[in-house]
């Protein structure tokens, strides 16, 4: 069900989870559009030579996936921040998972506060933080 208004939203609710693509065509082109032609982006070998596991998600990519993980679950959401932290490589063609869990609601401002986490097929975290969006009374 797609959360249209805040008192739709209740405390401790996990969103539903949000899969998203880590292929190495998708972070090839995504680096590119960006301008990010390092080989770290595009090419798991010279990625190794670097000493990564392989190709690594530009960092903004993977924001772009929580903010799209976030839209999934309440389209008319205003995200006003997603603070996060980096802890280790999203490697391309690795499959990977979001999730989100609800911590604050505040009700006079009509704003949530969402933990998020990316997470790889081993349970390891990549990426978590907190995201900050209002929604419609």
């Amino acid at each position: 069900m797609a959360i249209k208004k805040l008192d739709e939203v209740e405390f401790g609710v996990d969103l539903p989870t949000f899969i998203p693509d880590t292929s190495l065509a998708t972070t090839t082109q995504f680096a590119k559009l960006i301008g990010w032609n390092a080989p770290r982006f595009t090419d798991h070998e010279a990625a190794k030579k670097e000493g990564l596991a392989g190709a690594m998600a530009p960092g903004v990519l993977s924001q772009g996936y929580l903010v799209a993980m976030i839209h999934n679950w309440a389209p008319v959401a205003e995200v006003q921040s997603v603070d996060t932290v980096f802890r280790a490589p999203v490697i391309a063609d690795e499959a990977h998972t979001i999730t989100g869990v609800v911590t604050d609601i505040d009700e006079d401002n009509a704003k949530v506060e969402i933990d998020l986490t990316v997470a790889n097929e081993k349970g390891e975290t990549r990426v978590f933080g907190t995201a900050t969006v209002k929604l419609p009374r």
